[in-house]
């Protein structure tokens, strides 16, 4: 069962004691990401990300990282569209280092010039490695498209435009903004002692002057059923149809899981199966829902070889359809509801997927369902949601699609109409 509660300067904590393992996971959890950037300062988030490892006022970045690689822990961190999280994840036993460490470089990092110009260069490699990889490109380029009005299409590691205006001065004043207590939320998983935790957390967290920041974006958003193209020469045409889908902690997100697992969540899903194994017209395919505060967004993803682009965009439609005018089985509702309630459960057995999931449900939504509530959700999912959801999803047959790869304009005019 998890435990909540708030430092004295309004860091909101959130713990789950797993007395059965050795291991603990500790997480700094920041309300801000790319969407709540612009696009001069585009990237910004996840270059704050990076220059957290580079060195404090008394560790080196080496050092930072022999700090945790002396006790067989891990360190790392990860930027989203709406939030930011570092994290470390030790034996029990140091959990006091990975705190320590943590807190170093949340507050006392030095955002080095000479570090800031390397880390620069590295994160273009990294941007150039990522439009290398047609595979990933596609989806960025989705959500650029159906959000082309919004922030919330930005890419996260930014583009080489925006991260040559990055300097030392806009760092300090994005953070003086976001990374505030009102934004902060500390989530801790695993076996610990939750006296000596408190003592911790206080120790090394409760210092921390309290202030407000700044909101991120609370215009409107609004899906755009547009079409991206991206000339690229590859061996493979990689596309994904995007469709509208349900914001954080909607209900609807349960029977929408379900959809997603049956049409193309694994590889006995519909999509696969029918696509790929009988047709042996890719090699990949699969279907996913994200979700955002205010939006949402359900996405499906093929790539093939170029002369296959009309045809397998024709089986995906058809699925689609057939979803749409038949629905599912009460079969398959039954089925995907164990494989839902497996993965789930099997997840619970990580103290990072534990820090993860309580964190993240704090930091966003303000509340965090038990296991057996989650378990109650997914069971108590009826034909009825899945026809609403399904309704709601592909009623329209608004969409957005992304296309990479070597395809030539007015060679897919007849494909996506």
């Amino acid at each position: 069962m998890h435990r909540k509660f708030t430092l004295k300067n309004g860091v909101r904590v959130v713990c789950e004691r797993i007395p059965h393992v050795r291991s603990v996971s500790a997480g700094i959890w920041v309300k801000t990401g790319s969407r709540n950037e612009n696009a001069k300062n585009n990237g910004i988030s996840h270059f704050v990300e990076h220059m957290l490892f580079k060195g404090t006022e008394t560790r080196s970045a080496a050092q930072i990282a022999e700090c945790i690689d002396n006790i067989g822990g891990q360190l790392n961190a990860f930027t989203g569209k709406e939030c930011t999280c570092f994290y470390a994840k030790t034996l029990d036993e140091h959990i006091g280092i990975a705190l320590d460490v943590l807190s170093d470089m949340f507050f006392n990092s030095v955002f080095d010039k000479r570090d800031i110009a390397l880390e620069k260069q590295v994160i273009l490699e990294e941007i150039s490695m990522y439009e290398d990889s047609p595979e990933e490109l596609v989806h960025d380029l989705l959500s650029e498209t159906v959000w082309g009005g919004s922030s919330v299409g930005y890419p996260i590691l930014g583009t080489k435009s925006s991260l040559k205006n990055i300097n030392r001065r806009m760092i300090l004043e994005y953070m003086d903004e976001r990374y505030v207590q009102p934004n902060t939320v500390i989530s801790v998983a695993g076996n610990f002692e939750e006296d000596r935790l408190e003592a911790l957390l206080d120790k090394y967290f409760g210092g921390w002057e309290p202030k407000n920041g700044r909101d991120g974006e609370t215009r409107q958003i609004e899906f755009r059923p547009e079409i991206s193209i991206k000339e690229k020469d590859t061996e493979q045409v990689h596309i994904c149809l995007g469709f509208e889908g349900v914001k954080t902690g909607d209900d609807d997100m349960y029977p929408l899981l379900a959809v997603n697992n049956i049409l193309g969540g694994g590889m006995s899903s519909r999509l696969y199966q029918k696509i790929r194994e009988e047709k042996g017209l890719f090699y990949s395919v699969y279907s996913y829902p994200t979700a955002y505060m205010d939006t949402g967004l359900f996405t499906i993803y093929a790539g093939m070889k170029p002369e296959n682009l009309k045809e397998v965009t024709n089986l995906i439609e058809e699925e689609v359809e057939d979803i749409r005018s038949n629905g599912i089985t009460q079969a398959e509702l039954e089925r995907t509801r164990e494989q839902m309630k497996g993965n789930y459960i099997l997840g619970l057995e990580s103290t990072s997927s534990r820090m993860n999931s309580i964190g993240k449900s704090e930091l966003l939504l303000g509340y965090i369902y038990t296991p057996d509530e989650i378990l109650e959700k997914i069971s108590s999912v009826t034909m009825d949601d899945i026809g609403r959801i399904i309704s709601r999803i592909f009623g329209s047959d608004r969409k957005g699609v992304s296309v990479v790869g070597n395809i030539k304009p007015g060679h897919y005019a007849d494909i996506f109409r």
